[in-house]
Formats: structure tokens, sequence, C-alpha cells
């Protein structure tokens, strides 16, 4: 086997077999995973030109009912600050960023029973009555079918669930007992069949992951084919099982970005934030590896840091318009723009 072969073939034919994907991961250079970042960077280039997207990250609740082992919001956190936003907080975020040129909110919070369906409808539907020139994504967690359909009849576009992991024993390491990987993978192709543009994502450098996990998280993602995908190394918090863990390697993730990119060319892919926290221009190298989107927050400034889902994360303490110039001046950097678009994925741009 040659690192060199495996990425010609996933540039060519967009897959590669779980031995070719775990010999890569296991094996790549230096040198070629430059050969690799330039093939996905041209691939990304192609279908997006130089354009990157942004979505309004507006982290509405802390509060969880689940108690995931590496999640700083889990409900066994007793440390953990607790807030919701009220209806009037979410849209005051929502025309602060449209005025900044957002034309995408993602709403984003822990699986919060407060927000009924009905709540969140009646939210979703004000969001897109007062700028209905934007994309409302969701990342809720898993919800009913039921749930789902209804939000996407109110008007929610997109929905966002990471499956963390695609490997059920892996799964059960980081998951309590009354959560399942069985239901994860239902819920998102559930999400795809009703008719949102669908994200799912992983962990890099979780406990217990190996480079064969990582290689099912891969074909896992080739067999959804989400229309987003978010990946971000792993970041332990001080409250939670793996507080002593190792942070997963920011090299590591590039190389899954790249590989993303070039197995689903048209994909919406994130330089997130967790990346960025991970290293200071994470988030510059995710896009010069083939990302595409970055993910500002719209939070109220006063409630970022509580948001804590790992240590560290960046940002906590900047008001919005700070944060899009700054991103803005980072993105200018190495040669890209920061596009006020609501960023729709649509496939086979290059033949458009």
């Amino acid at each position: 086997m040659n690192c060199i072969k495996i990425i010609e073939k996933l540039e060519k034919q967009h897959s590669a077999s779980k031995a070719e994907l775990i010999f890569l991961l296991e094996n790549i250079s230096e040198q070629e995973t430059e050969i690799l970042r330039k093939k996905a960077q041209k691939t990304a280039l192609e279908r997006f030109g130089n354009k990157v997207f942004i979505r309004g990250l507006i982290e509405f609740t802390s509060v969880c009912k689940n108690d995931c082992y590496y999640c700083g919001l889990r409900r066994s956190n007793h440390n953990a600050v607790r807030y919701r936003l009220s209806k009037e907080q979410i849209l005051d975020c929502c025309k602060t960023g449209h005025e900044l040129g957002f034309r995408t909110f993602v709403l984003q919070g822990g699986e919060d029973g407060y927000f009924t369906d009905e709540i969140m409808c009646d939210i979703v539907r004000s969001i897109k009555s007062l700028y209905p020139d934007c994309a409302v994504t969701l990342s809720l967690g898993e919800r009913s079918t039921e749930s789902f359909k209804k939000l996407f009849k109110a008007g929610a576009d997109r929905y966002l669930l990471r499956h963390e992991t695609a490997n059920d024993e892996h799964y059960r390491k980081l998951h309590p007992s009354e959560m399942s990987l069985e239901n994860r993978k239902k819920c998102l192709f559930e999400l795809k069949q009703i008719g949102y543009q669908t994200g799912a994502g992983f962990m890099v450098g979780s406990p217990y992951q190996t480079y064969e996990t990582l290689a099912e998280d891969l074909l896992f993602i080739k067999e959804l084919n989400p229309q987003m995908c978010g990946i971000g190394p792993f970041i332990p918090h001080k409250d939670t099982d793996f507080k002593n863990e190792r942070s997963g390697s920011v090299q590591l993730t590039l190389v899954l970005l790249s590989v993303i990119r070039l197995m689903l060319p048209d994909i919406l892919l994130p330089a997130t934030t967790a990346l960025g926290t991970a290293d200071g221009t994470g988030r510059e190298k995710g896009i010069l590896h083939g990302a595409n989107v970055v993910m500002p927050n719209l939070s109220p400034t006063e409630h970022r840091a509580d948001y804590s889902l790992y240590d560290n994360k960046i940002c906590t303490g900047d008001e919005a318009a700070e944060c899009i110039k700054c991103l803005s001046g980072r993105m200018k950097s190495i040669g890209y723009k920061i596009v006020i678009d609501r960023g729709d994925y649509k496939p086979e741009r290059k033949e458009m």
C-alpha cells in the first residue's frame, strides 16, 4: 500500500477502503500531507472559489439532560453554569448578526426539555418571519421523528447532529448506557429523509479512539452523504471523567479535513472553534486544508464562557462585531474572503 496512491484514489474516485484509510492515517508523512492538502484545497477552490461562508452561532441553553463523559455541560457537572436565553434574547442575537452580514443562524444547545416543540417552532417561525433571507440551523441533539418534522415545517433549514463515533463499542465508552449509536444514526438518516440539510461529525483524538474507528467514521460519513460535517480536536474539560486525557492532534484533524473534502467534494466543512482553540491559527489552517465555513459566536457576551463544552474556548469575551472583523482579517491574510451568503449546499457546483 502507498499513501500517494490512496490520495490519488480519493481525489479521482472520492472513496477508499477501510484498510486504505487506516494505512493513510497511520503512515502519512509531512510531505504526503502537503500533497493531500493541496489536492483538498484545489477541490474546494474549484467548487467554492476563495469564499468562506459564515454561520452565526447562538448558544441558547447550557442545560442538558445527557451525561456524556467528555462534555462540560453534562448533567452531573454541578460546577457548570446553567442558563437559558429567552426568545427575545435569541432574536436580539439574530438582529445583531443580520446587521453584520450573517445569513445563517445556528441555534445550538444542550438537550433541554424546557425547549418543547411548541417553544422551538415559535422561535424558528419568528426568525424566518423577521429574516426571510436567512437560513436557520438547529443543533438540539436527539429528538423524535415527529419533533424533527414539526421543526422543519416551522422553517428550520438545517440540522447538526454530530455522531461523535461510528463504532458502537467506542460510542459506549464515551456515553452513558441510556444513549445509543443506533438511535443517533437513526436520527441522522431521518433528518436527511425529512429534507433537512444535515450535518454529522466527530471528535478527533477522543479517548479510546483508534485509526480503525476513525476509518469507520470516514466510511459512515461517506454512507450518510451529509451536506455538512463538523470535526475538531478533542479538548478535555476539567469537570469531566476525561479531564486528564490528552487533547486531540491538530495535525490529524487537518489530514481528516482534507480526506473528507476529497471524499465529498461539495460538502460544507467548517474550520471549527475547537480547531482554533487547539491552535492559534487552526481555523486558517483548516481553510487551507479544504474547509470552507467558519462559525463566529453571536451569543450574548455574558453567557459565552458559560457554554463550556471544553476548556479554554476562544472568543468568549469578544463582541460579535469584533469576532467577524477579526475573522475577516484572518481569512484575508490567507487569500480568502468571508461572504454574505446563506451558503447552502449545492452539489456539483463545478458544472453549474
